[in-house]
């Protein structure tokens, strides 16, 4: 009897695992089972989602969370269509895949990570909003008008009217103070969507908030991680751009853009009508007091927009100069005297180094330890793979590395963090041993994260090395380590009653919470019921529990009704413009929009 021998049993591809994995999740969904949908992910799990779901920013983690979150958002969400975009891969026992699906009202793009055949992490993010798509590719508007048309006015005169009528006879449904990166990102946005909005700050002209900075500052984040909306840089815009140029792109964008602009506006004072829902702003535009009744606020004035000024005993009567860091012209007004810089951040040293190459007398004064990491091996090491030449030459676009780094939770992000500082600190060791033995207090974060965790979680305290730590580590900058006890007349004097003699202070004493505008605009009991902005509640320093896990208040509601932040750096500005742009269109467009998972408050600044 001849023996049969079976061939062996193959493994799933990553391909088969994924297709098994998401027809069992879309027939759990169809199903409307939020107990067998949760079943399909590990007890360890993270479902991050980006408005799709939950209209908010919000992360579920583990089984009962994501079950208590369908439960509430599966029916009306009706989900459907997950499909993978591409091949999945896999590596190191994960199997990663990029989707997309559909809801009721929406289309949307995500991430999927299985260990084994159970769900690890979960993204989902709205792209659209179903019947109000933006025009461009194919549905693109034509411009030109062929054949005859009762329309006889031009592009121009349409815009000139509209401007004469934005804001005095039609009145923007939202209305963003500040007009940075920020508000003219999500400038961009609304124009593009349809949504009737105006855009105010003081600055004479967009862009001055980057001109009227010390004369020295440049991008610290590489061209790759920075483009805005829809009009990136060329591929000949500098790694690092200078201050100026940024300010020339901005203004030059809002213009291309066409995004309503009002500059040489102040906003003095700002209430809400709880029965009509809408705000009444006071505004200075230009000498002329203009009154408007938005239906959405949004605060785009910059998280480091509100200066942290600290309140030594003695500043009244010190004789020289002295003011915070967002107000340093430049270095060249203080040749032959003496400056001493507090603080020993970014702003810190750039201005010590600006300071220093002038010819500058200056002292760094450095009250608690700050994380440095060379510019060169952060863009190599942590940011190569995604915003890189490196990175666009393999395929990568600038959307795709949004969610890349979008696909990984706050929760787990520092683990991942973790190795590349491990990376840098090795391959940097000389350099750090050089800085430590001038006497610099250096750290890698709490847990050894660095930077990328430093800036979600408290948004200071790292500098970004682009050459002011050699200075410091060969002793050209001089550095004094130690805490303010007052300030002389023509001096710093420490606790440990040595003094630091000062024509010129510089407070690089960085920003307060964003809410802080909120207090001056509207008023501090406002302020206190949105709480605190920015930070995870990681528990780390200068950013308490408990854990939130999302930014606080940021880009989406809040716990005021209609008000609403916007900022962060250009990357943050670019990707989470989209998904403030979307809630809002929709609200403007009377979709429902039931909110899942409001963020509590727990701190207030």
């Amino acid at each position: 009897m001849t023996q049969t021998i079976e061939p062996p049993v193959l493994s799933q591809t990553p391909q088969q695992r994924v297709d098994a994995w998401l027809a069992d999740f879309e027939a759990a969904l169809k199903a409307r089972d939020p107990g067998r949908v949760a079943a399909k992910f590990a007890v360890d799990s993270f479902w991050r989602d980006l408005v799709t779901f939950t209209w908010n920013l919000k992360t579920v983690e583990g089984r009962d969370g994501i079950e208590g979150m369908l439960a509430e958002r599966l029916v009306d969400t009706d989900p459907s269509g997950f499909h993978t975009t591409e091949t999945p891969d896999e590596a190191d026992g994960v199997t990663s895949a990029w989707i997309e699906f559909e809801t009721a009202t929406s289309r949307g793009k995500g991430h999927l990570r299985l260990k084994g055949d159970e769900g690890w992490t979960l993204l989902t993010t709205m792209q659209e909003l179903k019947g109000h798509e933006e025009r461009q590719g194919h549905t693109r508007i034509k411009g030109a008008v062929h054949g005859s048309n009762a329309d006889t006015q031009n592009w121009a005169e349409k815009k000139e009217i509209e401007e004469k009528e934005l804001g005095y006879t039609v009145q923007p449904y939202a209305l963003i103070v500040g007009g940075g990166q920020g508000g003219i990102a999500l400038g961009a946005r609304f124009r593009q969507l349809g949504v009737p909005a105006i855009v105010v700050d003081r600055a004479n002209r967009p862009g001055d908030q980057w001109r009227g900075r010390y004369k020295s500052l440049c991008l610290h984040d590489p061209v790759w991680y920075d483009h805005l909306p829809y009009l990136p840089f060329p591929p000949n815009w500098p790694v690092f751009a200078p201050k100026d140029k940024i300010g020339d792109w901005l203004e030059m964008y809002t213009k291309v853009m066409e995004v309503p602009y009002w500059s040489r506006t102040t906003a003095k004072t700002a209430t809400y009508d709880e029965a009509a829902k809408k705000w009444t702003v006071v505004l200075d535009r230009d000498g002329e007091e203009v009154i408007l009744h938005p239906t959405q606020l949004i605060m785009a004035t910059g998280m480091s927009g509100k200066k942290n000024v600290p309140n030594f005993p003695g500043m009244e009567d010190f004789e020289g100069e002295q003011h915070h860091s967002s107000e340093h012209p430049g270095p060249d007004a203080y040749v032959g005297k003496k400056v001493v810089v507090v603080g020993s951040n970014n702003s810190a040293h750039d201005i010590c180094k600006a300071l220093y190459e002038t010819g500058v007398d200056v002292t760094m004064l450095q009250r608690s330890s700050t994380h440095i990491v060379k510019s060169d091996s952060l863009c190599e090491i942590a940011l190569g793979d995604l915003y890189s030449e490196r990175a666009v030459e393999s395929g990568m676009t600038t959307g795709k590395a949004d969610l890349t780094f979008a696909s990984l939770p706050y929760r787990i992000m520092h683990e991942f963090q973790i190795p590349v500082y491990q990376q840098i600190a090795e391959k940097d060791k000389d350099f750090y041993d050089r800085l430590e033995k001038a006497g610099f207090q250096h750290d890698f974060g709490d847990d050894g994260s660095g930077l990328f965790m430093k800036y979600l979680r408290r948004g200071s305290g790292y500098y970004i090395d682009v050459g002011a730590s050699e200075l410091v580590a060969d002793g050209k900058i001089e550095l004094v380590a130690g805490q303010v006890e007052r300030i002389g007349k023509n001096s710093v004097v420490l606790e440990d009653g040595s003094e630091l003699p000062a024509d010129v202070i510089v407070y690089a004493t960085g920003y307060g919470s964003m809410n802080g505008w909120v207090a001056d605009l509207i008023d501090q009991a406002t302020a206190d019921k949105v709480g605190k902005v920015w930070g995870l509640g990681s528990d780390t320093t200068k950013d308490p529990g408990p854990w939130e896990g999302e930014q606080r208040n940021m880009w989406k509601p809040t716990q005021q009704e209609n008000l609403w932040f916007h900022g962060g750096n250009l990357h943050q500005s670019r990707h989470y413009s989209l998904y403030l742009a979307l809630q809002i269109k929709a609200r403007y467009e009377g979709i429902d929009t039931p909110v899942y998972g409001l963020q509590e408050v727990h701190h207030l600044r």
